[in-house]
């Protein structure tokens, strides 16, 4: 018995290994290099064959670094602007959906057909759309208005005061399908009765949605907060496909992008060959996104504790 237990063991690991080869190469193995990696400095040839043992000298250096502060500050606005308008979209296409609407099964796939496209290929799309004079909303604009509107001279993307709205907005629409879908299935977990006794009390519907619904609904918003606070953190593809980090502002005597989130100012400077400050840069927003995941947690279950008292 004992021997046909091993060798459906060794059976299992031999058909596993291709994949466990994969993941060792490249993702454990990665990580750890990227770690050793930050307490070296910057090759001059863009090799990683001459680097110089620096110690600590590269997490230091990010505390004087005004441009990571201020992709961090982007970053966090990102998230706070994205996270509550991608739930609330996603909420409300949930409600809508769930009703009796003619040819939801429909809408239902429309909604959520942006979230299987690539990342790239809906920031150019979006791109297309915002560009000014040829774009799709410069062309309405135009037509409605007049040629002297903001949207066919400048565009949003090319304001530092729209450009990360209009990113979100983009982001928020290709997303908010997914966060429809999880919404759909816990709405339709909730048993009918306990609205039917909300009416016999003469709740209105607010006050259905507010005590019923919402707090039913907790566990999928709070895994949508972590899991959007986690995106706007890795947020790198929208950016480098819409704006590139811009458009330029000089705040402080130092030109930084009105859109630079973290991982793309992460992506610059590996770019510029400083492998060891930008390993030590992912490293820092490792640590801030546990960090942020951990109070959410315990934000959230201090929030449920209550609930129950109550």
């Amino acid at each position: 018995m004992a021997i046909t237990s091993s060798k459906d063991t060794a059976i299992s690991f031999s058909f596993l290994s291709p994949f466990l080869l994969f993941f060792g190469v490249f993702l454990i193995f990665p990580i750890f290099y990227s770690f050793y990696l930050s307490f070296f400095g910057s090759p001059t040839d863009y090799s990683l064959a001459n680097l110089d043992f620096v110690g600590l000298a590269n997490y230091f250096r990010i505390a004087g670094d005004m441009q990571f502060w201020w992709s961090l500050g982007v970053t966090a606005l990102y998230g706070m602007i994205s996270i509550p308008l991608g739930i609330s979209a996603a909420l409300a296409l949930a409600l809508l959906l769930d009703n009796k609407l003619f040819g939801k099964s429909f809408f239902r796939s429309a909604f959520f057909l942006p979230n299987v496209l690539d990342m790239l290929v809906v920031g150019v799309i979006w791109t297309l759309i915002y560009a000014p004079k040829f774009g799709a909303l410069a062309q309405i604009t135009t037509w409605l208005f007049s040629e002297d509107n903001f949207f066919n001279t400048t565009g949003l993307l090319g304001s530092p005061m729209t450009a990360l709205l209009a990113v979100v907005i983009a982001m928020v629409l290709k997303g908010a399908g997914f966060g429809m879908v999880l919404f759909l299935a816990a709405l339709q977990n909730i048993p009918e009765a306990v609205y039917e006794a909300a009416d016999i009390d003469g709740a209105t519907e607010w006050q259905k949605f507010k005590h019923i619904t919402v707090p039913l609904l907790r566990p999928i918003i709070t895994f949508m907060v972590i899991t959007g606070v986690i995106g706007a953190l890795n947020a790198f593809t929208e950016i480098y496909a819409m704006t590139s980090g811009g458009p330029q502002v000089v705040i402080g005597g130092e030109t930084v992008g009105s859109t630079s989130v973290a991982g793309y100012y992460l992506f610059k400077q590996f770019d510029a060959g400083n492998y060891g400050y930008a390993a030590a840069i992912s490293y820092m927003l490792l640590i801030i996104t546990l960090g942020i995941t951990w109070l959410q947690q315990r934000f959230m279950n201090r929030g449920n504790v209550q609930e129950v008292k109550k």
